[in-house]
């Protein structure tokens, strides 16, 4: 059967994605360093927060196959992929379920990270919104969830290569050039999604990544001056 070529993932879709697989290592590493690598944890995880925050909004304000409403489906849609009747473009089923679970996780531990603590020097941009005693509590979670996010992330590459290699369903190309051949005629190219909408996204974020740096809070009163006499 002939097949035709759509625009599947747009340009904004396909950049966090791969930014998000390569802050998300870079943060590992940098976070089980410790020491002097953890003020770069603390900026790749503002990144990391401000990519998820876009992704969120971009879900909802974004291009046909990037919408949350586009591929989230109830129980009976997930049956009926396990059945082999599901047959759809984008993420399939399964998919979103793996997708929702990576955002979420994420973002509780973009969150958590912001009040979170190292025990010697670091402290999160929003440390002082919180006693002591929650944010040891929180970096606790924040410790144990990277070893989760591990897994996900792990799981995430695998089903992706088995899909690639063994069902011969290409998800690595069209997340590189945002284009799939597709057999179904009636199946039409990604719409809307356009400039306003990516201003309107890229303005929500950076107010979210300002607030979680601490924006918002009170500046510490200024140092005491000098007692020294001045001779």
């Amino acid at each position: 059967m002939q097949k035709h070529v759509i625009r599947l993932w747009d340009l904004p879709t396909r950049v966090v994605h791969w930014l998000l697989f390569v802050l998300v290592a870079a943060a590992f590493v940098t976070g089980l360093s410790g020491g002097n690598p953890m003020v770069w944890h603390g900026r790749l995880g503002l990144a990391i927060l401000g990519l998820l925050t876009f992704r969120l909004i971009w879900g909802l304000i974004g291009s046909t196959y990037a919408r949350f409403s586009q591929f989230v489906r109830g129980p009976g849609t997930i049956l009926a992929y396990l059945r082999g009747r599901w047959h759809g473009i984008g993420h399939n089923p399964l998919g979103a379920i793996s997708v929702l679970a990576l955002l979420g996780v994420l973002l509780f531990q973009t969150l958590s990270g912001l009040v979170a603590n190292d025990d010697i020097a670091f402290k999160g941009p929003l440390y002082a919104m919180v006693s002591t005693a929650t944010s040891e509590w929180i970096t606790s979670l924040h410790r144990q969830t990277i070893w989760f996010i591990g897994g996900l992330v792990g799981l995430h590459v695998c089903a992706v290569l088995l899909y690639t290699f063994v069902r011969q369903d290409n998800l690595i190309k069209p997340m590189l050039t945002g284009r799939k051949p597709v057999a179904d005629p009636a199946v039409k190219s990604a719409g809307g999604g356009g400039p306003l909408a990516f201003i309107v996204a890229l303005a929500l974020t950076a107010v979210v990544v300002w607030i979680a740096n601490g924006g918002l809070l009170t500046p510490p009163p200024p140092l005491p001056a000098s007692t020294v006499p001045a001779w």
